[in-house]
């Protein structure tokens, strides 16, 4: 590809990304506050069970590969024109909200209710999940939101530079646990007003691996950046904050 193809290939295909990106998370927020309810999936039985565990599998394995070696070597390879390394993080980032709308979008709904809130614990309950993903979009802010949705990648290409991903990050929530990503995205699984099989499954499934996944990432960490990120661990909690924390931060 020559320079313009480059540049009109790296838009669209950023463009597009962020577009899929918004929609699978208005899709997943619809579906969580719903209990997984507005599946579009049709199955029943063994069938619906058997498909619905490949779809709570599918995220956190592929989520987990392609932040491997091998896995974002894979992505390097499958833009053209030399571009999959700089586009890397908008591969990542199309993949993952491909992953989302597959688990919420095709899930095969059980109609088994565990809890409904009604009266004012239904008002607990959606002011507990709106605050949720509150914390969760300010932990992906503080993560940044260009590496998040992929945004280094594609205009990186656009503006003739190599992308810039800067260190680990350290302000913000990142001052009071090491990954508010993953206690966001926990977060957002068990606040909703209806409480189904199926989404407590998924919850309880996805909330492991978000207590497990970062030993992942962390191992990379240490790779990367060596005796600094150890200090750092060393300073900040794992998941859950310590309230000191955050009056410190607020000063």
């Amino acid at each position: 590809m020559n320079r313009r193809q480059e540049v009109a290939f790296a838009l669209a295909f950023g463009v597009a990304t962020h577009i899929l990106f918004a929609f699978s998370v208005t899709v997943m927020v619809i579906g969580l506050y719903n209990g997984l309810q507005t599946g579009l999936g049709r199955l029943h039985g063994w069938p619906a069970y058997a498909a619905d565990a490949l779809l709570i599998a599918q995220f956190p394995v592929l989520h987990s590969y392609f932040l491997t070696k091998s896995g974002r070597s894979v992505l390097t390879k499958i833009m053209p024109g030399g571009l999959g390394a700089d586009l890397a993080t908008t591969s990542f980032s199309l993949i993952g909200a491909l992953q989302l709308l597959a688990a919420f979008g095709l899930w095969s709904p059980s109609g088994i209710v565990i809890y409904k809130a009604e009266g004012h614990a239904f008002w607990v309950f959606v002011t507990m999940y709106l605050a949720s993903w509150l914390f969760l979009i300010k932990a992906l802010t503080d993560a940044g939101l260009g590496l998040q949705t992929g945004y280094i990648g594609w205009s990186s290409v656009v503006r003739g530079t190599r992308p810039d991903y800067g260190g680990f990050p350290t302000h913000g929530l990142f001052r009071v646990c090491r990954h508010p990503v993953y206690l966001g995205f926990a977060l957002v699984m068990w606040t909703a007003p209806l409480l189904t099989a199926d989404g407590l499954v998924l919850a309880t499934v996805w909330t492991l691996y978000c207590a497990v996944g970062p030993k992942l990432k962390e191992a990379r960490y240490r790779g990367w950046y060596g005796e600094r990120y150890a200090q750092y661990c060393a300073s900040v909690p794992y998941m859950l904050p310590r309230i000191g924390r955050f009056k410190k931060s607020a000063v």
